[in-house]
């Protein structure tokens, strides 16, 4: 692609699309979240996300 050309769009067919496989840290390690039991995976979804802010001080 030039700076001529205009971008084009890519489609995927669900054949070309390949399933994300998500990875959590858990005690200390890495594991994959396919292999959480029932109650695991209720913890994960339960968890929240913060951001940490930058000291300026």
């Amino acid at each position: 692609m030039t700076a001529n050309q205009p971008a084009r769009e890519i489609t995927l067919t669900n054949a070309e699309r390949h399933p994300c496989e998500i990875w959590t840290r858990v005690m200390g390690y890495h594991r994959p979240y396919s292999s959480f039991n029932v109650g695991k995976k209720g913890e994960f979804n339960e968890r929240t996300y913060f951001v940490e802010r930058k000291n300026n001080g």
